[in-house]
């Protein structure tokens, strides 16, 4: 078992290893707020090999250069949950007009036969109730039963049921959603193209998800990566550079697709591009995500 240590210990194991720190305090002190595990998610990247157990830095390595990169990735998170909190909004709205137009705005959204749900997966339907019956705002509480007894959702209009669900239950009645027909709609009304729609909604609840429980961005690869449409990566491209189809560069780039054509925000990317230089340390890490390990090969 690893030993608990002070802060000031973790300051001495760090100059141990090599880390060039010119303010110990400050660096105490970040260390006590933001958690040394957290932060060793960066210093693995200029460590020798973490993984083979070799801690030690690499020559000329400072604690200010890690920071750096370290502070660029929260305030990413920050301008970034901003832009997936615009892209949430507008899929509740579309997702809601587009099931009162064609399929009523009331009941037929909650009956298990709507969704075409995965045989290994919970039903879409389960989640929409739960996210409605844990909600306390009173457009919703109205329709619940004030005695105990079972509520009755079944004149509770889409538009309202949409504001008590997650993004996550938003995201399933998008795919799965009317035999397939919602995402194909929803994707219409934005005016996006309907391939991989629904994947791309996916992968913007992954990121949200991350930001929302400040995990790192820089050099991390999406798990669940939407198909981001080759025109429009081609256009980032331009602007970015080259990046990986799995990177957060990526979704970012399919993001500002969403957020442009439903007319709901600026696009996020050339904001990024007057704050980074594309041959930057963090600018690489957002498009070419690596593993640790991965360096010394």
């Amino acid at each position: 078992m690893k030993p608990s240590l002070s802060w000031d210990a973790q300051v001495d194991l760090l100059v141990e290893r090599g880390l060039v720190i010119g303010d110990r305090d400050a660096c105490a002190a970040f260390l006590a707020a933001h958690n040394y595990y957290r932060f060793s998610g960066y210093m693995r990247y200029f460590q020798k090999a973490p993984h083979r157990g070799d801690n030690s830095f690499e020559p000329g390595v400072s604690f200010d250069d890690i920071r750096a990169i370290y502070d660029a990735d929260e305030a990413l998170r920050s301008v970034l949950s901003h832009r997936l909190g615009r892209a949430e909004v507008l899929l509740r709205t579309h997702t809601a007009y587009v099931i009162a137009n064609d399929h009523g705005p009331c009941g037929r959204y909650l009956e298990e036969d709507f969704f075409t749900d995965a045989t290994n997966s919970d039903p879409t339907v389960e989640s929409c109730l739960k996210d409605i019956e844990r909600s306390r705002e009173r457009h919703i509480l109205r329709y619940t039963s004030a005695g105990g007894g079972t509520s009755d959702f079944t004149s509770l209009p889409v538009w309202s049921a949409v504001e008590a669900f997650s993004f996550g239950t938003l995201s399933k009645c998008i795919e799965r959603g009317g035999q397939g027909s919602v995402a194909e709609a929803v994707a219409n009304s934005l005016g996006v193209a309907k391939a991989g729609f629904p994947y791309r909604v996916r992968a913007l609840v992954y990121l949200r998800n991350r930001c929302a429980h400040h995990s790192r961005l820089w050099n991390h690869s999406v798990i669940d990566a939407g198909p981001t449409p080759n025109n429009v990566r081609s256009k980032a491209k331009r602007k970015a550079g080259q990046f990986e189809p799995r990177s957060v560069l990526d979704v970012i780039a399919s993001l500002d697709d969403i957020l442009v054509r439903g007319r709901a925000a600026e696009p996020l990317l050339p904001e990024l591009l007057q704050q980074h230089d594309v041959k930057s340390a963090f600018w690489k890490g957002l498009g070419h995500p690596v593993n640790p390990r991965d360096r010394e090969t």
